[in-house]
């Protein structure tokens, strides 16, 4: 019995000397667990909210960049289109998606804005000699009825309109060429000329650069400056955004497809009609950099001066098709004085050496309004190879018509 009752104590007392169960709280968790899932969480709400605006603060989460955190995120929500847009969009859509009609002669158009007459009608003359059937002429002459000296220009004259430089006008008057041009099916592309513009090579080199190209050469590029996204008035909202908002050269080239949406465009068109404008004063009145404070209030104006054929049509494309555009005129202009006005040609200025300057150019050279003007460089790439960009030039004065058809002899 006492050895019995000594096995118990000792049980006993072992058992004493055993560390007890613990009990812990149940809601109880690690703090470090749940701050990082916060700081996650806080993370991802940030960036949905606020997402990175450059490409260096992507890289630091992934070799991917901002593509890996999109990807995460559920899609930014979108507004509700307006019935006119979507009517828009649906016709833009389908003209761009379906094949041009195929014409067993395909043609040019070459379309000249122009006050009256052309003081280069004979060198286009000698341009044209020879290539009939392969080109069409229209002329939109804004002031004055012109005076013809050669048969290609005879009977072209359309019905025009009064034009006013940095007024819708402008848009209106090349919309009407294209209209006109446009009726002859055989017509698959179309140039828009000056009258100060003269052609750089021989018609075939033209064509075939023109007919066999991919794209339109629509000049297009992105200024912040203060003649360039200074320009934009928040009335265009909501269809057209700031973002969206482009610059370039009026003197366009562009395919038959892109004529039609252009003209199909009623849309996009409105709004740089009615807010895209250029103050109400003579033209010689403006100095040579304009301060916004000078600049008159008009309804919808917001104090700026929005030259509307600088605009209209490179925002537009850039919004509709921005891969259907090359980004740069075939036209050259100098605008290397930073005046009001492009660099203009005399007879002493036009020289074989010019001609083969301007015509060996590869790169396309755009410079912003900013106070730094910084340089925008691309390569002219024609279906992705790099070759001259210029097929025109301007401007030049009339007394260099005799001197040009001398060193160019088409």
């Amino acid at each position: 019995m006492k050895g019995a009752q000594a096995w118990r104590l000792g049980s006993m007392g072992d058992m004493q000397i055993l560390p007890g169960s613990r009990h812990r709280p149940p809601l109880k968790r690690p703090i470090w667990i749940i701050s990082l899932v916060s700081l996650v969480c806080l993370f991802l709400v940030c960036a949905y909210i606020y997402p990175p605006q450059g490409s260096a603060a992507c890289y630091v989460f992934s070799s991917r960049g901002c593509k890996v955190l999109t990807n995460w995120l559920p899609p930014s929500p979108t507004r509700e289109l307006s019935d006119e847009e979507i009517a828009s969009q649906v016709v833009i859509r389908d003209i761009l998606s379906n094949p041009p009609v195929q014409s067993k002669n395909p043609k040019i158009a070459f379309m000249f804005l122009t006050p009256s007459s052309l003081p280069f009608e004979k060198l286009w003359d000698m341009f044209f000699r020879g290539h009939e059937g392969k080109f069409s002429v229209y002329v939109h002459a804004s002031k004055g009825k012109p005076v013809h000296v050669s048969r290609y220009f005879l009977n072209r004259d359309i019905r025009s309109d009064e034009v006013v430089w940095g007024k819708i006008s402008m848009v209106d008057a090349e919309k009407r060429l294209l209209a006109h041009a446009l009726q002859d099916t055989d017509n698959q592309h179309f140039v828009l000329l000056s009258e100060s513009c003269v052609p750089l090579h021989n018609f075939d080199y033209i064509y075939n650069y023109l007919m066999h190209a991919n794209m339109s050469f629509v000049d297009c590029f992105l200024d912040p400056g203060p003649h360039g996204n200074g320009r934009y008035s928040e009335h265009m909202l909501p269809e057209v955004e700031k973002k969206d908002f482009r610059k370039g050269a009026q003197w366009f080239s562009m395919r038959r497809q892109h004529a039609l949406i252009v003209m199909a465009d009623s849309l996009y068109y409105s709004r740089f009609r009615d807010y895209c404008k250029l103050a109400n004063f003579p033209l010689s009145s403006f100095p040579k950099v304009i301060l916004k404070s000078s600049l008159p209030t008009l309804p919808g104006f917001d104090g700026k001066n929005c030259i509307a054929d600088e605009h209209y049509l490179p925002t537009f494309f850039n919004m509709i098709d921005p891969g259907g555009i090359a980004n740069w005129s075939v036209t050259h202009v100098d605008w290397s004085e930073r005046k009001w006005h492009p660099k203009s040609y005399k007879a002493q200025d036009v020289t074989e050496d010019l001609l083969n300057n301007i015509t060996s150019i590869d790169l396309s050279i755009h410079v912003t309004s900013e106070a730094k003007s910084e340089r925008l460089v691309q390569p002219c790439l024609w279906n992705g190879i790099k070759r001259p960009c210029y097929l025109f030039a301007r401007k030049f004065y009339p007394e260099t018509v005799d001197k040009l058809m001398t060193l160019l002899n088409f």
